[in-house]
């Protein structure tokens, strides 16, 4: 009798440890899923919010901040939060590289967007594409930048595209025949140069004069007076918009005829339209921003932006802007794992953001989209030409 009640006590025993045994794992695995899925899906991004070019920084910071906002606002990615993880490179290089280290370690994310100039996000994007991170550049434009491998692609025109689009309203759309340069002595200016004027002399101009000039500069006047006394029909410059101002204003004070033909280094209605004021009446610039486009995607962002900054957009803020919102497009289509973003932004088509209806990236990851070009006109930039021809807005494949 005393076995058969130790059988049967052993036999509950073990059913109930086969119960707690089977049921437990169940709930642990479940709990776990669910707390993974409240896990924000985290977004690097640095840029430059000191240092001299602490003014774009604060505009790319702006435009991040908005994208974050409407992208959790919208549900997520398919109900998953996003968590904007940003540093400040200070236009310095090598704190781009330790940023990128952080980032790609430390932070754990699963994507990056560069908001800075073409040296810090040179310098560091070998260090995302070693740890498999994708990294959209918002608007630095050095080819070396995609060229570092599949997991980095640009949202904005590489400097070939660029330049060459430049040459092409100098051309095509002004008809210039003879040409001066005044540029910016970093990778910015001189990867613009070098296929602007290659552009123009293949295309029955002449390039007369070319000067360039450290960022920083103030004083224009004596390179001014020599391109005023060789009568050109253009002058071409790429800089940026602290520069780009002082150019036009020492411009109009000498009284020099020639088109003025810009960049989007100048597309800035803080920097560039603000102090330049009547000044840049007239100038003409390739950019990614078309502010007259009835498309409602550009519309919205320009109004959503102008609330919440306090002044309207520049092309800096929009490019970056539409980095995170590609990226939120391809997680939801695609997934959220770094591998799936980077071969998602390869299959995306046709996406509407609102620097233009971006094809797709190339398999260099260099994107494809329309070029703008805008005038100031009464103070403002306005619509003049769109240049959408695929032998000027397609980047090379390598």
């Amino acid at each position: 009798m005393k076995k058969l009640w130790f059988i049967s006590l052993l036999l509950v025993v073990a059913l109930v440890a086969t119960a707690c045994g089977g049921k437990a794992p169940q709930a642990d695995q479940k709990e776990t899923s669910k707390e993974t899925s409240k896990e924000p899906i985290k977004i690097g991004f640095f840029a430059p919010v000191t240092g001299p070019a602490a003014a774009d920084g604060a505009s790319v910071s702006k435009a991040a901040e908005l994208a974050v906002k409407k992208i959790n606002t919208g549900g997520g990615i398919n109900g998953q939060e996003v968590q904007l993880v940003s540093y400040d490179d200070a236009f310095d290089s090598k704190q781009a590289v330790s940023i990128a280290q952080k980032l790609t370690t430390k932070d754990k994310v699963v994507a990056v967007v560069s908001g800075s100039y073409s040296g810090p996000t040179r310098a560091s994007a070998s260090i995302y594409q070693t740890a498999g991170i994708p990294m959209i550049s918002s608007y630095a434009i050095h080819p070396e930048i995609t060229q570092t491998g599949d997991y980095i692609f640009r949202q904005s025109f590489v400097g070939t595209v660029q330049g060459k689009a430049g040459g092409y309203t100098a051309v095509k759309l002004l008809g210039a025949k003879k040409i001066a340069i005044l540029h910016v002595d970093n990778d910015f200016g001189t990867t613009l140069t070098k296929s602007f004027k290659e552009y123009v002399e293949a295309n029955g101009a002449s390039v007369v004069s070319v000067d360039s000039f450290s960022m920083g500069e103030k004083e224009f006047t004596p390179a001014l007076t020599k391109i005023k006394q060789l009568s050109v029909d253009l002058l071409y410059i790429p800089a940026y918009a602290g520069e780009g101002s002082q150019i036009v204003r020492q411009a109009r004070d000498l009284k020099l005829q020639a088109q003025i033909l810009g960049t989007e280094g100048i597309d800035s209605t803080e920097q560039f339209l603000g102090v330049a004021a009547e000044a840049a009446d007239g100038v003409i610039i390739t950019t990614n921003l078309n502010r007259d486009s009835d498309r409602q995607v550009v519309k919205d962002f320009i109004k959503d932006y102008t609330a919440q900054a306090g002044h309207a957009p520049d092309m800096v803020a929009a490019s970056t802007y539409d980095a995170f919102m590609v990226l939120a497009e391809v997680m939801k289509k695609y997934g959220t794992t770094p591998q799936q973003i980077k071969d998602g932004l390869h299959q995306i088509k046709d996406f509407q953001a609102v620097t233009g209806v971006i094809k797709g990236y190339n398999t260099l990851g260099e994107v494809t989209k329309t070029v703008q070009v805008q005038k100031v006109e009464k103070g403002a930039f306005h619509y003049f030409a769109e240049i959408d021809d695929p032998a000027i807005i397609t980047a090379p494949e390598q």
